[in-house]
């Protein structure tokens, strides 16, 4: 489940923000204390940023600049400006997308999605609980430990996160591998789950996956 981290000072926007995006499978995070937003944005696990261009004392532009020297996490630019220099600007310093208030909350969602699913082609780091799913090194993390995944159980993997809470069909995940030109049969892809879930749990997440007979794997 990706997690997007909110930065915006008016209290009743941040909530429905909140709540559109919970409802949308999204985790969310908010910042409480605007006079340290630089350090709370670096200090923050989420896959991507929604940023208000004007904030209490602070110039949203000039942020994203201050925020591109050391992390490059996904941002969207939120503004109720209409001039065409800050789009530019934004673009410039560094915004993956920039949309105007108010917006359709379905454009709004739509927009997440495509920039959500840039970064996972480009190399993103995706959060599962305490674990960083490494897209472009295929890799698992959590605190110092690193679990390299082979490329089919990173498949396997990316399949139950996409469709984390569901309950994902063994024939599922073959079709997916073999339209991955990584074709597997039924005994090789029960070893790749006991190698996931070994990896998962050196990590801490001895029931990551849960197995339901006749049904499939469910990703908790």
């Amino acid at each position: 489940m990706n997690k997007i981290l909110i930065v915006e000072d008016d209290g009743v926007l941040c909530e429905e923000l909140s709540i559109l995006l919970q409802n949308s499978g999204y985790q969310t995070e908010t910042i409480a204390d605007f006079g340290q937003v630089l350090a709370q944005m670096k200090q923050s696990d989420a896959d991507l940023i929604l940023l208000d261009i004007t904030l209490p004392g602070l110039n949203g532009e000039v942020l994203l600049q201050e925020y591109r020297k050391e992390k490059d996490t996904p941002v969207i630019m939120l503004t109720s400006r209409t001039g065409e220099i800050d789009e530019v600007l934004s673009m410039s310093y560094g915004a993956d997308d920039y949309i105007t208030k108010p917006y359709h909350p379905a454009i709004l969602l739509l927009r997440i999605s495509a920039v959500l699913r840039r970064g996972a082609k480009t190399g993103a780091v995706i959060s599962y609980h305490d674990i960083r799913f490494h897209t472009a090194r295929g890799s698992l993390s959590a605190g110092e430990r690193e679990e390299m995944l082979t490329k089919n159980e990173m498949l396997i993997f990316r399949v139950l996160l996409d469709r984390q809470g569901e309950i994902v069909s063994r024939d599922e995940l073959m079709t997916a591998l073999w339209d991955n030109d990584e074709y597997l049969n039924d005994n090789a892809l029960s070893v790749n789950i006991s190698r996931l879930r070994a990896k998962l749990a050196a990590l801490g997440m001895p029931d990551a996956i849960e197995t339901r007979k006749k049904q499939g794997y469910l990703l908790q």
